[in-house]
């Protein structure tokens, strides 16, 4: 399980003293430990790859929009530490599609379900949302789908 493979990797980048990759790995783990008290679940169970995936994917976003702001704000120093933590994180995580790939995945879905009336463009986000969990980003697949209608 891959809640198990953190913890093993936090034993192991402890012994290498390994600073930034464990602070990471420490942060994955809060974040799972959180999300199963908020399932009324013991903190000390082990939780589903697809739920560890999930709270992994939601670090990773919170990097994303973490080095857009410092960006923003001209803080290259800080983004960049976002950056070094992102890649820790996308380790865990399955490769994501390209944009090509959805875009061809979502033309499919489109074709197979004979949706045509921009109305339906939610529904649509939604089944392939569903279908894509993990494996694309969210607002990649909402700009795609709305490509889809123009």
């Amino acid at each position: 399980m891959l809640h198990e493979k953190i913890k093993e990797d936090i034993k192991e980048a402890t012994k290498r003293r390994e600073e930034l990759r464990l602070g990471v790995l420490r942060g994955i783990s809060a974040a799972l430990i959180n999300e199963l008290v908020a399932k009324r679940r013991k903190p000390d169970e082990l939780i589903s790859d697809e739920d560890t995936l999930t709270v992994i994917a939601r670090l990773a976003k919170q990097r994303k929009d973490s080095i857009e702001q410092f960006r923003a704000g001209g803080r290259e120093d800080l983004a960049r530490e976002e950056e070094a933590e992102l890649v820790i994180l996308q380790g865990f995580l399955p490769d994501q599609m390209s944009r090509a790939e959805v875009l061809e995945f979502a033309k499919k879905k489109k074709a197979a379900l004979d949706i045509n009336d921009k109305a339906k463009a939610g529904q649509l986000m939604g089944m392939i949302m569903k279908e894509l969990k993990g494996k694309a980003d969210g607002g990649m697949v909402k700009e795609v789908v709305e490509s889809l209608f123009k």
